[in-house]
């Protein structure tokens, strides 16, 4: 749940699906989406980034749980910076944005998926998709990562190189997320509602 994900990745994100129906689109078809809109990934063929995307949430959702030793910082300026939580490394530390964790609730009430997302299970999501960057940014998960893609660059006799895929540690981040908090639906849908929920620059609301 980054910066990203909120601004312009989201907002086309979620143009291709009507609001009242922003449920019925799976978590998959979310996933492809994100991808579809994440820069390098323009003309990319639909069904290179569904495969990529299908990889990636599988990825993420067989990971073990990992445990997080970042610095837990609170704030409540996340509406206004279009952010929900966000890792970053030096030092380590998760920052949550509160209101923007309290609009998701509202969010989750208000469309009827108190069913998928449990009271309280937005903050820990948030917690444990940042965990899972932190997790895919220090340690050897990452170049598993990218062998589970299966993007080859480049092809030396037996020897490949795995590729970098831009915005699938996302995607593997969403579906720990999913899986250790035992969530019925992604939290990619709360990302696609937020935005739909949240001003957007330059207008008001």
């Amino acid at each position: 749940m980054t910066a990203d994900e909120l601004t312009s990745g989201a907002r086309e994100l979620i143009a291709s699906a009507a609001l009242d129906d922003i449920g019925d689109v799976d978590d998959i078809e979310w996933a492809v989406r994100l991808l579809a809109v994440t820069p390098t990934h323009e003309g990319r063929d639909p069904r290179l980034l569904r495969a990529w995307a299908c990889r990636a949430d599988e990825f993420g959702s067989r990971l073990a749980p990992v445990p997080s030793t970042a610095l837990v910082v609170e704030r409540d300026d996340g509406l206004e910076r279009m952010l929900l939580a966000r890792y970053t490394s030096r030092p380590p530390t998760v920052e949550l944005y509160t209101d923007t964790l309290a609009l998701a609730e509202e969010l989750v009430d208000a469309r009827g998926w108190r069913a998928w997302y449990p009271a309280g299970s937005v903050r820990a999501a948030a917690l444990a998709h940042e965990a899972a960057h932190a997790h895919l940014h220090h340690g050897p998960a990452k170049a598993a990562l990218k062998q589970a893609l299966g993007h080859t660059v480049l092809r030396l006799g037996r020897h490949r190189v795995a590729g970098h895929v831009a915005g699938a540690e996302e995607v593997a981040a969403h579906a720990y997320a999913r899986t250790v908090c035992g969530l019925r639906r992604s939290p990619l849908l709360l990302t696609a509602a937020l935005r739909t929920a949240l001003p957007r620059p330059g207008r008001e609301n």
